[in-house]
């Protein structure tokens, strides 16, 4: 059977008041007890210490009457002495043999017990001795005539009724106490159970939604206790959960768009090298200069395979981390030039301009060289690729501060706003027919953008429809200025290519 929280908070709270309540009681009863005894003792010792009284005591009990004459005195000292008849009497027993023979109780006309401060008395020695645990409290004084000739004890017995009663009245209070401790507690325990368990509640309440798959319930909790704490913290964890979920599904959305896009890259090369393969084997008269371009679609398909290949590797180094780069100091303006020269004739036999254009002591990166001219060379074939003949390719370079600006733009055909987001997507194509023509894969900017980043760099892209498009690279300065592989007083000429 399970018990709730609530129920649980409640019987501490009424456990832990009938166990202070008990304690209490414990030390009262212990307290009124001791103190019972020694007020008892302490004024016994008082009033037979009264010289007056005990050679009073003394010389009566020389006369003839001498016990009622004790009787008379003891009568006078019976308030000092608590004489109650009740609880606490007075006995004047026989000296010699402790037998009974008047007191302060005419009913109680016995022979009291023999206890031990009896017998001493009865040895002639004042007994005030008191034990743990006795029932009772006594104090025997012997009282011998001046001849010696008689003698009696004088003897005070207490039942200790009175603390019994007490301690009893005592009990009644605790118990009564702890009656009202009990409502009282309940009533505090469901009052703090409630401002306690709400927020605790709602945490329960927010785990069910969370294992149901919503995230979206909030706990809201106002106080900046260690329950407010554990509140916000659990919202911080259901919205971090929540977002690493919508992430997961947005990788596994990803994941799945890149496995169609592998097979669909792969398989159309495949496709074609396949059918212009079967061609030529199906058909052994077909002319040789219809073969020989069979063959040279076989090629071309077999290399774009090649590069879907190679890009995809590349990417996969880069998700794992083994991609290393190499650290060099090195002219980015040099790189720049290199890579212009590498892709001039292409670009004049599209019939483009190209112009360079670089600032003055540029300063120098540090970095992977090579890979970095791979960005170059992609983002500079992109815009042979994309821009119309007679049109120009502008390359313009500067540095501010700590870092170095690459800005390279074209008169090509641009890409429509809704393109824009997706640029650096894998697989993604503006033009995708126009893209395949030219045996691009669609992994170009992705692989430039993890190479810039992996630089501490950034790469952005500014472009508009039929005007063309405009791609700055950011890279931070690796070193001091200076000629470093750089081409020294060219460094502020427009080359033309």
């Amino acid at each position: 059977m399970s018990v709730s929280l609530r129920s649980k908070l409640v019987f501490i709270m009424v456990l832990l008041i009938i166990l202070l309540m008990t304690v209490v009681l414990v030390f009262l009863t212990r307290g009124v007890s001791d103190f019972y005894t020694d007020e008892f003792y302490r004024r016994m010792e008082t009033v037979f210490s009264d010289r007056d009284m005990m050679d009073a005591l003394r010389e009566a009990a020389g006369e003839p009457d001498a016990v009622d004459r004790m009787r008379r005195i003891l009568d006078v000292y019976a308030g000092l002495l608590g004489i109650d008849i009740g609880t606490r009497n007075y006995y004047i027993l026989d000296g010699v043999t402790g037998a009974f023979l008047a007191g302060s109780d005419s009913d109680a006309a016995r022979t009291p017990a023999a206890t031990r401060n009896v017998l001493k008395a009865l040895t002639g020695e004042t007994a005030f001795g008191s034990g743990a645990g006795r029932q009772y409290m006594d104090v025997a004084v012997p009282v011998a005539a001046a001849d010696g000739r008689t003698s009696f004890v004088v003897y005070i017995y207490d039942n200790r009724q009175t603390a019994k009663n007490q301690s009893a009245e005592m009990f009644q209070l605790i118990l009564e106490a702890v009656a009202v401790g009990f409502v009282i507690s309940a009533a505090i325990s469901l009052i703090l159970s409630k401002a306690l368990l709400q927020p605790i509640q709602g945490m329960t309440k927010a785990a069910e939604a969370m294992a149901g798959g919503d995230f979206s319930r909030e706990i809201i909790v106002e106080s900046n206790d260690e329950i407010g704490t554990l509140a916000r913290t659990f919202n911080m964890m259901a919205s971090q959960i929540e977002s690493t979920l919508a992430e997961l599904k947005k990788a596994e959305r990803l994941r799945r768009e890149f496995v169609a896009n592998v097979s669909h890259e792969l398989r159309t090369p495949l496709t074609g090298i396949r059918t212009y393969a079967e061609t030529l084997a199906e058909n052994s008269d077909i002319p040789p200069e219809t073969a020989s371009e069979f063959l040279r679609v076989i090629l071309n398909e077999s290399d774009r395979m090649a590069n879907i290949v190679r890009d995809l590797l590349e990417l996969s180094r880069f998700d794992a981390g083994s991609m290393e780069l190499k650290s060099e100091k090195f002219s980015i303006e040099r790189s720049i030039r290199d890579v212009c020269t590498a892709i001039a004739l292409d670009a004049r036999k599209r019939g483009l301009d190209m112009n360079i254009e670089m600032e003055e002591g540029l300063p120098t990166v540090r970095g992977d060289r090579a890979r970095i001219e791979q960005v170059f060379m992609n983002i500079l074939t992109n815009a042979v690729k994309y821009t119309p003949p007679g049109g120009r390719v502008d390359i313009t370079g500067g540095g501010s501060g700590d870092s170095v600006r690459i800005r390279i733009s074209d008169t090509g055909i641009g890409i429509p706003p809704e393109d824009m987001p997706h640029v650096f997507d894998r697989f993604y194509r503006v033009d995708k027919a126009r893209s395949r023509e030219s045996g691009g894969t669609g992994l170009g900017l992705s692989i430039a953008r993890e190479i810039i980043g992996r630089h501490g760099g950034r790469i952005d892209i500014d472009s508009s429809p039929g005007e063309g498009t405009s791609v700055t690279i950011t890279l931070p300065a690796g070193g001091d200025d200076g000629d470093d592989g750089d081409d020294g007083g060219e460094s502020d000429e427009r080359a033309r290519h």
